[in-house]
């Protein structure tokens, strides 16, 4: 399905993709998408396989993890996507992307799976960040493709395209450079949490630790903690300022985003282990997160 939203006060000034989620006609997209229409109360519009245009109205959606649910009225006879996992996905499998390159609606791409739990940060400094524990494919992604679904050969939905890489300064995200071969999806798992907590309560919820961690530079040997907030888990649990983060659950951490998107696999209220380095030494801390509206 093609997305159409109002950008920047322009009617149908963004475009994405999306598909549809269940019977009671709300459809999948990406923030990113529809955040600057939902923040000016500007139209969004759904286009069906058959060309219908339908007014959407936005349920809820998540800057940081980047999925939104919008809501249609008429759903009639449309289809809800068959949802897969992502957790079977191999590297080199092979998969099929969906959505509206350009504005090319009903176009599909294949490709493979080129890498699995790839760190990825999307947005600017004008914006909330996305971080994705994301699913790579060659499949070719552009401009255009975000919200659509990334679906295995039996096509059931296995991620959400979200990103691309670019070359030329575009950086991550949905412009830029078009498609060079490397895309980003965000795993199908996180879309079936988001959704369900923002059909539930009108809202998505993300972990948090209560610290600051160095981002922006590839350190390889960890994540340097740059500052601990009071009574929060992280304090509680007893991290200080320049601790160096290099496991989280027997897993290693190369970086701070690598940090942030494992944390952000977790959920409110589960504990966790780090293993961090400190003062030449190796210590294990256990902490049980929290949960903040995002």
């Amino acid at each position: 399905m093609q997305i159409i939203a109002a950008f920047e006060g322009e009617d149908e000034g963004a475009t994405g993709s999306g598909f549809v989620l269940d019977r009671e006609g709300h459809i999948v997209t990406n923030n990113h998408v529809v955040q600057s229409a939902a923040e000016d109360n500007g139209p969004i519009e759904v286009v069906d396989f058959e060309g219908v245009r339908h007014d959407a109205t936005v349920v809820g959606r998540s800057p940081v993890y980047d999925p939104a649910i919008l809501k249609i009225a008429e759903s009639g006879d449309l289809e809800p996507a068959a949802l897969g996992a992502s957790i079977g996905l191999h590297v080199g499998d092979p998969v099929v992307a969906f959505g509206s390159p350009l504005g090319l609606s009903q176009t599909v791409t294949s490709g493979i799976v080129s890498a699995l739990d790839r760190p990825v940060t999307t947005g600017d400094e004008d914006n909330v960040s996305s971080y994705i524990n994301a699913v790579q494919t060659d499949a070719a992604i552009n401009p255009g493709n975000s919200g659509g679904p990334l679906v295995n050969l039996a096509g059931a939905v296995v991620g959400v395209n979200s990103a691309i890489a670019t070359t030329g300064g575009g950086g991550l995200g949905g412009g830029g450079s078009g498609n060079i071969g490397v895309g980003f999806m965000i795993p199908i798992e996180q879309v079936r949490t988001t959704a369900d907590q923002i059909l539930r309560n009108g809202e998505a919820r993300y972990p948090v630790i209560g610290a600051q961690v160095r981002t922006g530079r590839a350190d390889s040997v960890g994540a340097l903690i740059t500052e601990v907030n009071k009574d929060t888990p992280a304090e509680e649990a007893g991290l200080q300022k320049d601790d160096i983060v290099t496991e989280v659950d027997g897993k290693p951490v190369t970086d701070g985003i690598a940090l942030i998107v494992a944390i952000r696999t977790h959920q409110p209220g589960d504990t966790i282990e780090f293993t961090v380095q400190r003062g030449g030494s190796e210590r294990a801390f256990e902490i049980t997160l929290d949960g903040e509206v995002g």
